[in-house]
């Protein structure tokens, strides 16, 4: 599932804070989705796709739901860059880390929680505070 919304992340999302959770916190509903999705910063101008749900293998567990989006970048360097503020600025912050995958020229960012084997709400924060980290990011083609 993917959204076409071409509105910058939500305030709400990006300026949230994780909730602490384990085995026995409740998944988002997948009816919840495509509301959450409106809510991040879909924009083309980050030459990202935008975030889509589903199950990413072998970059995630078979049958998990995951958010992921791809970020462009002009060279190695930049993308490595931007992983490394991804990893310290949210995942390290937030004590909530993705799967971050840095190619050639490309970051592929996968937020789901291991706890639940799922979407939780924290997923969807961390990706708005992605999205922010990307509208300020060197190296990202536009």
């Amino acid at each position: 599932m993917a959204s076409s919304s071409s509105s910058p992340s939500s305030p709400g999302l990006a300026s949230s804070s994780c909730k602490a959770c384990n085995a026995s916190s409740e998944p988002v509903a997948s009816t919840s989705y495509a509301s959450l999705l409106a809510q991040l910063g879909n924009t083309p101008d980050l030459s990202a796709e935008p975030w889509q749900i589903g199950s990413f293998e072998p970059f995630s567990p078979p049958g998990v739901d995951v958010l992921r989006r791809a970020f462009r970048f002009r060279n190695f360097k930049t993308a490595q860059a931007f992983a490394q503020r991804v990893g310290n600025e949210v995942a390290e912050v937030e004590k909530h880390h993705p799967a971050l995958i840095t190619e050639w020229g490309k970051v592929t960012v996968l937020w789901w929680t291991h706890a639940i084997n799922g979407l939780h709400e924290n997923d969807f924060i961390c990706a708005a505070k992605t999205d922010e980290i990307a509208s300020s990011a060197q190296g990202l083609k536009k």
